[in-house]
């Protein structure tokens, strides 16, 4: 949450002329409520659920930036799928910069269940490890989002040249 992704992918997208995504959208799509809804309908193993679905037949579909949720990627099912099917990028952010982000946003389903700052710390600590694992990790700052763009072209551009992505 705030890391950047879909201001991110949006552009991203445009610049290699590819179709952006969102994964969040699409599941109120099939859902037919916003997530925050479905979160308090069904709580989250069921909005996980569905994710994997919906993330599942995104994967299967053409090539396109995906924006995942937050959570998406802690999935070890969803990770496997994104491991076979995409290219992972983490768009990593310090703390500071996600609570400037995410402050005064109230469709945020998991920060409203408490302090936003402590329960951003207490995401943190628990994905980051995993979101590690990702194929590119860039560095979202507060800066402009075309130069976080830039930087994300210039890691793929890296990562697709090095003899062992290529392999993989």
């Amino acid at each position: 949450m705030g890391a950047g992704k879909s201001c991110v992918g949006r552009r991203l997208a445009a610049r290699l002329g590819l179709p952006f995504v969102d994964a969040d959208s699409e599941i109120e799509t099939a859902a037919g409520c916003t997530i925050a809804e479905f979160f308090t309908r069904f709580g989250e193993p069921a909005f996980r659920e569905g994710e994997r679905r919906v993330m599942q037949r995104l994967l299967e579909g053409s090539p396109c930036i995906l924006a995942t949720g937050g959570g998406a990627f802690m999935d070890a099912e969803t990770r496997a799928l994104i491991v076979e099917k995409g290219l992972s990028l983490w768009l990593r952010a310090d703390l500071d910069l996600l609570v400037k982000r995410t402050a005064g946003r109230d469709h945020r389903p998991l920060l409203k269940t408490g302090e936003p700052r402590e329960i951003l710390q207490r995401l943190i600590d628990l994905r980051y490890p995993t979101y590690g694992q990702a194929d590119i990790i860039v560095d979202s700052r507060d800066q402009p989002p075309e130069v976080t763009v830039d930087a994300v072209v210039a890691a793929l551009a890296a990562h697709l040249t090095t003899p062992s992505a290529c392999q993989s």
